[in-house]
């Protein structure tokens, strides 16, 4: 079939643009507290030098806190205008790759572009225990790595196998541990896209029966023994532990594997071969990646292993099972019809959109460089930012970012002053990082009862630990030096 050029580039841009429409966009949420503080970090090595420990660990086994630096320094643009620059071309790649994907599985215009639509529309899927959305609302490491991942596997599919190499490799970079899971599908993609099949596939495409081969699933990790803090932060997080995963989340699991499983029998049935090697391939990863998860999270003496959540190897599948199960809309229900596609259109953007609406109902749905928000938090946060010394050390409610109207926005990285551990994200940041337990712990516990802390808990704070500023609720305890506030919180120092 022949290609227009300018159209797929049109409509390319287009759903590049609606699907950052309908998802949002919100720097400094959730992960972006280590990411983007350590991005300003390396700009400014003068920033957190209390805290930063709380990120530069993490971060040590990835170049992308580095390379965004790098590109700020290369143009000369604001950080957070590199930001928003770098979420928009993470989100254009995964179109164009999702397209791409879809021309080599479906002949029809149609059907791939409404593959293309659910995609860009469902970027904030979640992806069934694991905690994770098809793509963050914020720049983040893993929408590069998935980004570079499905360019790799539409390279494999057509035909250019060795392409897919460098692509991975950079993705390994960024993101290892989700790059390690798109390695292991191109393994399984690269088999049976092999002509003629191997014996041990061609008993599976013949039967159904058969064994399948050892995907590459690296363990490069410097473990650290496990501590009873250590513990304490990993209980925090149920998706590490699969016997607390809902009936719904253990469903989202097992259903697409089947869906797969049908899709590989009916398309090879059919003569759809390309399309029925693809759902063996999904299906093949999944099933191997489903063992090799179950085996580490339910072996007590690989407890140490639970970090590399080897269960999100279904972000992939999502991936595929959203993009193919938009094509088959296209092909079989939409058509040509004008009026199915507008209702396909708005009820999945539609629907999404207010969801996300829902989620961050106190804060801007596009919160963009040089727009002044209306979301009380991160008033405080600018004010902070403009008005306090670089090297000042805040304390403020270890459980902030659940708080009413927070919208889980980052105090480290949006205020960009130090901070007392969190009991939230810093938790999440203690199940990477073992060593930093005993802090944490000592740190949360040291702010227990926030909510009654009177001026002498302030003074204790700072003997020990040297904090000389709080954010607390407003109107602020008596006795209590503040600066500034609005109608929700106030900013004070602790002299």
């Amino acid at each position: 079939m022949k290609r227009s050029f300018p159209a797929d580039s049109l409509l390319t841009a287009f759903f590049t643009t609606l699907g950052l429409a309908v998802m949002g966009y919100h720097p400094g949420i959730e992960d972006d507290g280590v990411y983007l503080s350590a991005v300003k970090s390396n700009l400014n090595p003068a920033l957190y030098p209390h805290d930063a420990v709380f990120f530069r660990l993490q971060l040590q086994a990835t170049f992308f806190d580095s390379w965004v630096a790098g590109f700020v320094r290369l143009t000369g643009v604001p950080v957070a205008w590199n930001e928003l620059i770098l979420q928009v071309a993470s989100i254009a790649i995964i179109v164009f790759a999702s397209f791409g994907i879809a021309r080599e599985l479906f002949a029809e215009a149609r059907a791939q572009w409404a593959g293309v639509a659910m995609v860009a529309a469902m970027f904030t899927l979640p992806v069934a225990g694991t905690g994770l959305y098809l793509v963050d609302q914020h720049l983040h490491p893993r929408n590069l790595a998935t980004a570079l991942i499905l360019m790799a596997v539409y390279r494999i599919l057509a035909g250019r196998r060795w392409q897919a190499i460098p692509l991975l490799v950079v993705s390994l970079m960024v993101h290892p541990i989700m790059a390690a899971m798109g390695i292991s599908f191109c393994l399984f993609l690269t088999l049976t896209m092999l002509d003629p099949a191997p014996a041990w596939l061609r008993s599976w495409t013949g039967t159904g029966k058969g064994s399948f081969a050892v995907a590459f699933a690296p363990l490069g990790w410097v473990f650290d023994s496990p501590t009873p803090l250590w513990r304490k932060a990993l209980a925090t997080r149920t998706y590490f532990f699969l016997e607390r995963w809902t009936w719904y989340e253990w469903l989202g699991a097992i259903a697409p594997l089947l869906l797969f499983c049908l899709l590989w029998r009916i398309a090879l049935r059919r003569g759809q071969a390309m399309l029925g090697r693809f759902g063996l391939a999904v299906l093949l990863y999944g099933i191997f990646q489903f063992v090799v998860a179950v085996f580490i999270l339910k072996t007590p003496a690989l407890i140490r292993l639970a970090p590399l959540q080897p269960m999100r190897f279904l972000h992939l599948i999502y991936f595929f099972m959203t993009l193919v199960g938009g094509c088959l809309a296209g092909k079989y229900l939409l058509e040509a019809s004008l009026w199915r596609w507008a209702l396909f259109l708005l009820a999945i953007n539609g629907s999404m959109f207010l969801a996300q609406r829902f989620q961050f109902a106190h804060s801007e749905h596009l919160e963009l460089p040089g727009v002044v928000s209306a979301n009380s938090w991160l008033e405080a946060f600018t004010w902070v930012r403009q008005n306090t010394p670089t090297d000042a050390y805040f304390a403020l409610d270890p459980d902030y970012l659940a708080l009413p109207g927070e919208d889980y926005h980052s105090f480290r990285a949006l205020a960009e002053r130090s901070q007392l551990a969190d009991n939230i994200k810093d938790t999440a940041v203690v199940t990477q990082v073992p060593v930093l337990a005993p802090a944490w712990s000592r740190q949360v516990e040291a702010q227990r009862g926030w909510a009654h802390f009177k001026p002498e808990e302030f003074e204790r704070l700072k003997v020990e630990f040297g904090v000389n500023w709080v954010l607390v609720s407003y109107p602020q305890p008596a006795g209590v030096d503040c600066k500034w506030h609005n109608d929700s919180l106030s900013v004070c120092q602790i002299r």
